[in-house]
Order: C-alpha cells, then structure tokens, then sequence
C-alpha cells in the first residue's frame, strides 16, 4: 500500500473543457542542415553564438548539422493542433510576442528549445506535423502537449503523442533521411545531432496528481519515480539504437510554487511537498540513469540539465534576473491567474518580461530564454557533466 500524502488534487475545471470543446477538439489553421533551411522569426530571443562565425547575412555558424527534440507542452511547437486535444495553444494570445503569432507553442515567445537552436546556429526547427523535405534537414520537433514517460498520461485531455510514439514518429524521419542519404552518411550525420529531451512533467501533473488515475493509491512518491526512471532509460536507449549519440536530458522543474499549485491554496502558499517528495526523487534517478548510460552507451554522451535548481534560483532571486511578478500568471483566470489557463483571446500582461509564468502551467519566453542560455553555456552545477555548448563541439564516433 502506498504512503498517503497530501499533494493537492489537480482538476481540469468544468468550465474550461466547455469553452475549449469545440476550439480544441476541432483542427484549426494558424525546417537536419542536413543540408539548409529557412528560418522561422521570433520577436524576443535572438541571442548570438559566443565565438561563431556569421556566415552570410544574419546568419551564425551551425555547431551541430540538426536538433530533434522531445517532451510535452513546454516543448510543444504545434503537433498537437490539428489533434482531437483540450491541450492547444494555437490561439491568440499565445504567441503575442511570437513574429509568427500563435503556432502552437505554450508560450509568450520562444520555448527552451527555440532558443537552444538559436544558439547552435540552427533555424527553429518544425513540428514533425508538418515538417516534410527539406523542412527536415535542420531537425524536427517530435514533441506534444500533455504527453508524458507513460502512454496512458495526459488521457484526460484525449488526444497527445505519449514518448514512445515521438520516438516511432523519428524513426519515420530518420528512414527518410536513410533513403537520402544512404546508410552510412546518415548514421555519421545523426550522430552529431543534438537530441533534446525533456519528459516528465505530465506524469505528475496529469497522471499522479489527478484523482481519475490509481497512480497514487498504487505508489508512493519513490516508487512512483522508480517505474517512471526505469521506462525513461530504456526510451533513451531506444533513441541510441536510433542513432543517437549526443543527448541532452532535462529534469522536471519546480512545481510546488506554479500558478496552478498556488490558487489550489486558500492563501496562494506553495506546495512543497510536491517538489520534496515528487520531483526531486525523479530528477535524482534521472541523473543517475545519465551517469549509467554514459557508461553503458559506447561512443555516445549525455548530459543532465538540472532545470529544477534553474527554476528553484529564478524563484528565490527574482529582481537579479530581472523578474518582479513569481505569484500569478501573466495570462489567466481566477486565483493567482492560475485557476483557468489562458483562454482564446484573453488579455495577457503588458509586462511579461517581467513575469516568470505566462500561464498557471509554464514560463514566460523570457525565462525560457534564460534557461537556455543556462544549459548551453553553464557549469556542471546546473547541466551536468559538461554543457550543450561543450557537448555540441565533442567529437564522437558515431558508430557503436
């Protein structure tokens, strides 16, 4: 039997299903340089590549030939839009701050992972939804809203792409890229990939936190991180039999203190218990699941990047990153505008730089874009053993 705890229940409000229904769960409409692509703009979040090269007109040195990234909504730039799904976001006003408007993406601007391209030299890479040809030949973004380690995660908001599913969808890429460019130049051009990852998230928040799942009633917290590490490695594995040799791990960010957790508190409090007695014990098996496959994995390297003590350093030290607002959302209904995410055509903050969270779930662009920066150039206290720079420049034999 499971410890009991007092973690607050998460619901999806009533309210919320009925005025997304029909938005949601109807389609609507809104590039590996393998060999080249065309770059996607952004208002915010055009940082440049410390000691690349600019090569023609506005354009940086490419560190690495491609990025395929996976995760959730915080990744997420538009594979769930034309998905039977409550988890959307390709609707005014996300993307406000964003040159290409809404597209899907779980933000304000940029996500972590737009900015991390920027930084290799990379054009935005796009969603595996709609990328075909040449739109593949920086990567592709394989991620989805409310999808989690576990297939059965995120099922109250019907439609997602759980993890096993994204890495079937890159093997459908990868037999493409084979085709074109024979087996052996493929395997040397994959191998110098960087591949992002970033799961978790959902398996505690839509998954052992919500009441309509066993999930808590069949484990405690430390159990419950055991089965998620034990499935995630051998996904991770998976992704090395595809090829894979340079991969990029992230944890699972603070959750205790996100608008959603505070407006489920009388007095707006935090929910340490969470971050204590979750997601710690899961971002600990995590890292050391990367220390053992770096052994186990020949020619290959993984890095953990620690997005909790990140996140955790954002929320203890605001004014120093230049954030004043770490209690509410910048779009959002309720108490701490975290009890209904951002709706259709609602009225965001003006200041959002200088809001930690866009909505009750996820950060502004301008955190995302610190975080990057953080995991491409930082040290071995927040991305561990070596950073996405270091990681970028390391030469592996691709072959096992």
């Amino acid at each position: 039997m499971a410890t009991t705890h007092t973690y607050p229940t998460l619901t999806i409000p009533t309210t919320l299903l009925l005025l997304l229904l029909h938005y949601h769960l109807l389609p609507h409409t809104t590039s590996l340089s393998l060999v080249h692509a065309t770059h996607e703009g952004a208002v915010q979040g055009e940082a440049r590549v410390e000691g690349a090269d600019d090569v023609g007109s506005g354009r940086r040195k490419e560190l690495v030939p491609a990025m395929f990234a996976f995760g959730d909504s915080l990744i997420d730039n538009g594979n769930n839009n034309n998905l039977p799904s409550f988890a959307k976001a390709n609707y005014y006003p996300y993307g406000v701050d964003f040159a290409a408007g809404p597209t899907g993406r779980f933000s304000n601007g940029y996500t972590i992972v737009d900015e991390i391209a920027n930084l290799l030299g990379l054009p935005l890479i796009p969603p595996y939804s709609e990328a075909a040809g040449d739109d593949q030949l920086h990567g592709v973004n394989y991620a989805s809203a409310a999808a989690g380690i576990l297939d059965i995660t995120g099922r109250n908001f019907v439609g997602r792409i759980p993890f096993n599913e994204q890495i079937k969808n890159l093997e459908t890429t990868l037999d493409r890229i084979t085709n074109d460019l024979g087996a052996d130049a493929a395997a040397d051009a994959i191998g110098r990939c960087i591949f992002f990852v970033g799961m978790g998230s959902n398996d505690y928040l839509n998954n052992y936190l919500m009441p309509n799942y066993d999930t808590r009633s069949r484990y405690n917290g430390e159990q419950f991180a055991e089965l998620l590490v034990q499935q995630f490695a051998r996904q991770l594995t998976s992704l090395y039999n595809l090829g894979a040799r340079k991969l990029v791990v992230s944890g699972v960010g603070s959750m205790g203190c996100i608008p959603s957790m505070l407006a489920r508190d009388p007095h707006s409090r935090c929910s340490p218990d969470v971050d204590r007695q979750l997601i710690l014990p899961f971002n600990s098996k995590v890292r050391s699941t990367v220390n053992a496959l770096n052994v186990d994995l020949p020619h290959a390297k993984l890095i953990y990047v620690d997005i909790y003590a990140m996140f955790t350093d954002i929320l203890t030290s605001p004014a120093s990153y230049g954030f004043s607002v770490t209690d509410r959302a910048c779009c959002g209904i309720g108490q701490n505008a975290g009890e209904i995410t951002c709706l259709p055509f609602q009225t965001p903050c003006a200041n959002r730089d200088e809001y930690v969270f866009w909505d009750a779930f996820h950060p502004t662009a301008a955190v995302n874009i610190i975080l990057a920066k953080q995991a491409f150039y930082g040290s071995p206290n927040v991305v561990f053993p070596i950073n996405i720079l270091q990681l970028a420049n390391l030469e592996l034999d691709p072959k096992p």
